[in-house]
């Protein structure tokens, strides 16, 4: 299986997946602690991956969203964007409808 097909694979396993570096538990970055915080705070049941233990998800991911950074959010396989954008999103209370929408 190539790279492209685990990610499609990964994406349709869970509503909401987040490509992040590190873990929740255990983030590796500060735009990954926030983008987890932001989903907690929504009450989000998510799956992450960490791009950091799988360098061949980490350069596939770029080539397949076309977003060159993480973490990635994907809700029902669509690319939502990057800690920015789900900054953006959560400010506005978007986010919480989306990931509320997705877990209906």
């Amino acid at each position: 299986m190539n790279v492209q097909d685990r990610i499609r694979e990964q994406l349709s396993g869970d509503k909401i997946v987040l490509y992040m570096k590190g873990t929740p538990q255990f983030p590796q970055c500060g735009f990954s602690a926030k983008a987890t915080q932001m989903l907690g705070a929504c009450g989000a049941k998510y799956t992450t991956y960490d791009i950091l233990s799988d360098p061949e998800i980490r350069q596939g991911l770029k080539e397949y969203s076309n977003w060159p950074t993480f973490p990635q959010l994907y809700v029902n396989g669509e690319l939502v964007g990057g800690c920015d954008i789900m900054t953006e999103l959560f400010q506005k209370g978007e986010l919480q409808k989306l990931v509320a929408k997705a877990t209906d």
